[in-house]
């Protein structure tokens, strides 16, 4: 092929011999290190003849990929020490933990991490032994390894995490290896548009390796069966400039690898370099390499007669039923010395000086940058006083004010007190969110084409901080990768599209919970922050397709360590929970929060008071608090959620006004979990607080902003469960009006004073007439909003009349 920039010929390359020579047997050794840890539980150095004593009794595959993982990370360390390189390593193909284990336990990371892994015949056994293996590790990169941010056992998400991690480090290097299998994944394939948000003046750089080994568990990969032409018109076409490193024979790969990659390092550090002289940021053609290598590279070629290396087979267990077939377990270990382990370590297991020497030092090393432990680096945000945004509240339930709005005014300035280390993710919806006043103090970073016309209200800049892609997938690896790297973010979505992102907060939940319970040398890092917005009982004209709450449903799924979900009712609410999440550390918090106008309940001092204890009583909302010894209630109204507590609110007034001898107990849940028994959950009441809330025997009718079953499936061990009827969405929607919607799913005050009806003994027939008259105003209301396309005015401009 004629030469460009692009295909970098041999004649370029910088290795002597002799450092050839070094590259490859520290290579071999990493081969060698995978391999055993695969098979291997006994004799690591080969010292006798394989027995079958000496082989796991599982059967592992998970080795296909790991060669190529570990070719790329050795010759990276090479210009970590020939540049003094900050750089961490982002290992995407599942199953990919052999090839970054290797050279982490090789450059000494490991066994001061893991003092009983040590780097002699002992530390190594045991190295071998617990590798995917009961009380050891994963086989993807897990939270366990020193050096890694990312897990590959999700694919998709190692481009997102990488430019997350870069941004705003402006002299961080992230090496992101992306796999075949995994760059047919939608997630990943947007996130290649990551380049249109890096400014290289104040960010890092990103590059990605798109690893192409040819074969995923049992198929070919798409990009592995298009012409090389092909992929590089695609790569260009997204923005970068490719370079390319294919072939088979590892010494001419090693030469072609250390020219493309230095080749590429020079390129990012040229581009920074002429952004940080002109003081003009502008999207670049950043580099990025397609590595073409076999598929299981140095293994064996055939196994039983049938192709395994540069074949899927190498990805499955091409090596199986070893105690019992000694003609596998020859193969296995023919396959082990070829790597010439007699020469990499000495008589004691521990690698040759010659090779140690090529690894970088202290934190140079990948797996002991701090960056890829980012608590480390972590500095507490700089908050203002979210007292200062309070809504003044002279009398419950009166005013209308933005939720959201107001909480907008807190989140701007606190970009503007955090200018280097927080940022703010949203799809396309900041100003449908009604969050827009965060503007002030940054716009939306944009790197791609900027027309005259975006002068007029586009909000775009190329140094904004707000963050913005019609891709959940990609916001949610951004801000992971931003936490993870030692910084503070916030996520806010619609309601019903979180679900987008279900298994990325599954992910991120089970790296936190790891990290909490079984890696205490993982520095704390902020919480993963995440608003609902545009929530189902407001889609007047989205209709049913924007109508899902279930986004908590899964939330609750997760470990009660890491997990927290909050329902503030008003502003004040909404101030004072934000601020405690954006203060937190190591959660996801999930705060549900509507973005039109509510009605207002509690001042700001009330409302901290509130959000502290997570639920409580509101007593100028009940009548059960007689001043007689005994105050029992007749019945507990509770809620859960802005329209919620409104409609449960309209409920109450009516019953009080109907029924002025029934003592009604008002009961409000900002803190999900609280519902929760505390032996399940730390922030979970009592039981005996719960009692004393909900009552052992008495009627409760609670109104839930999401799927009542949850409701049930916190507190079915509660002591009243057979008394707690609940509402909330049963898929009851299309184009509604917030009454009619409501009235649908049986959540609204009408409904509310049936159930007490139908509930409280001593009303039943006695209640004849009121029954009937909420009966009829369901009726009324449904017809009104069917002719008019809107509620009554008695329903909008509703407000609490005691």
């Amino acid at each position: 092929m004629t030469a460009t920039p692009e295909r970098l010929t041999l004649e370029q390359t910088p290795l002597s011999s002799s450092e050839l020579q070094k590259i490859h047997a520290y290579w071999q050794a990493c081969n060698y290190l995978a391999v055993g840890m695969i098979y291997l539980q006994d004799n690591p150095l080969l010292k006798e003849p394989l027995k079958e004593e000496h082989i796991k009794n599982r059967l592992l595959g998970h080795w296909g990929t790991s060669p190529g993982l570990s070719f790329i990370y050795i010759h990276l360390n090479r210009l970590i020490k020939k540049y003094d390189l900050d750089a961490i390593y982002m290992a995407g193909p599942g199953h990919g933990a052999p090839g970054i284990l290797g050279p982490v336990y090789l450059e000494g990371t490991y066994s001061e991490t893991y003092p009983d892994k040590s780097q002699d015949e002992e530390g190594m056994k045991k190295f071998f032994k617990q590798f995917s293996f009961p009380g050891g590790t994963g086989s993807h990169c897990t939270p366990e390894i020193p050096g890694s941010i990312h897990e590959g056992g999700e694919l998709g998400y190692c481009l997102s995490h990488a430019y997350g991690a870069a941004l705003d480090n402006p002299n961080l290097i992230v090496v992101a290896v992306v796999g075949d299998g995994e760059a047919e994944t939608g997630p990943l394939a947007t996130s290649w548009h990551s380049n249109k948000f890096l400014n290289p003046i104040r960010d890092g750089a990103v590059l990605p390796i798109l690893h192409l080994n040819g074969y995923k568990i049992a198929n070919p990969t798409i990009f592995a069966r298009i012409s090389h032409e092909e992929l590089e018109c695609l790569f260009k076409g997204y923005g970068y400039k490719p370079y390319f490193v294919e072939g088979s024979d590892p010494e001419v790969m090693h030469q072609k690898m250390a020219a493309t990659l230095e080749a590429a390092i020079k390129e990012i550090k040229r581009i920074q370099q002429e952004a940080y002289s002109s003081g003009i940021a502008k999207r670049p053609m950043w580099p990025m390499i397609v590595l073409r290598s076999p598929k299981g590279w140095t293994g064996p070629k055939e196994v039983d007669g049938k192709k395994t290396e540069n074949f899927w087979r190498s990805h499955q267990v091409p090596l199986s039923g070893m105690h019992n077939n000694t003609a596998h377990l020859k193969v296995l270990e023919d396959w082990m010395k070829s790597y010439k382990p007699e020469e990499l370590f000495d008589e004691n297991g521990t690698l040759i000086p010659e090779l140690q020497k090529l690894a970088p030092t202290s934190y140079r090393r990948i797996s002991a940058n701090p960056h890829a432990n980012g608590g480390l680096l972590r500095k507490d945000l700089k908050m203002p006083d979210f007292r200062n945004y309070k809504v003044e509240v002279n009398k419950p339930g009166t005013i209308e004010v933005g939720n959201t709005f107001v909480f907008g005014n807190f989140l701007r300035d606190i970009m503007a007190n955090n200018m280097t280390n927080f940022r703010v993710f949203g799809p396309d919806e900041t100003a449908s969110n009604r969050l827009s006043t965060i503007y002030e103090a940054s716009k939306k970073v944009w790197m791609a084409d900027i027309l005259p016309e975006d002068a007029d209200g586009t909000e775009i800049t190329t140094d904004g901080r707000v963050m913005e892609i019609l891709s959940e997938h990609t916001l949610q690896g951004w801000l992971e990768g931003y936490l993870l790297t030692g910084r503070h973010g916030f996520f806010h979505t619609y309601e019903a599209f979180a679900h987008v992102v279900d298994s990325m907060f599954n992910q991120h939940a089970k790296w936190l919970d790891i990290c909490k319970n079984q890696v205490s040398w993982r520095a704390s890092i902020s919480s993963l922050n995440i608003m609902l917005s545009s929530t189902v009982w407001r889609q007047d004209h989205n209709g049913f397709s924007h109508q899902d709450p279930g986004y908590v449903d899964l939330v609750t799924n997760k470990s009660a360590d890491v997990v927290r979900v909050y329902f503030p009712p008003d502003a004040n609410c909404l101030l004072s929970v934000g601020d405690h999440c954006l203060r937190s550390k190591n959660y996801v918090n999930v705060i549900v929060s509507d973005k039109q106008k509510h009605l207002q309940y509690l001042s700001i001092e009330k409302a901290i008071e509130h959000c502290t204890k997570g639920i409580g009583i509101w007593d100028w909302a009940s009548n059960d608090d007689c001043g007689t010894e005994l105050d029992i209630p007749d019945v507990v109204m509770a809620c859960c959620g802005d329209i919620a507590t409104k409609e449960t609110l309209a409920a109450t007034a009516i019953l009080r006004e109907e029924f002025p001898k029934l003592k009604v107990r008002f009961v409000n849940v900002v803190d999900l979990f609280k519902l929760q028994p505390q032996r399940e959950h730390p922030h979970g009441l009592s039981d005996w607080d719960f009692d004393n809330l909900f009552t052992k025997d008495k009627p409760i009718i609670f109104n839930f902003h999401g799927y009542p079953w949850l409701i049930h499936k916190l507190t079915y061990r509660r002591t009243n469960h057979v008394n707690l009827h609940v509402r909330g969405y049963k898929e009851k929607g299309n184009i509604n009006t917030p009454l009619e919607l409501a009235i649908n799913n049986q959540v609204d005050r009408f409904n509310l004073v049936i159930d007490v009806i139908h509930r409280v003994p001593k009303l039943g027939s006695a209640a004849a007439y009121v029954h009937e008259r909420m009966k009829n105003a369901i009726i009324e209301h449904k017809a009104y909003a069917y002719e008019n396309g809107i509620d009554k005015p008695e329903i909008t401009q509703w407000k609490w009349p005691n």
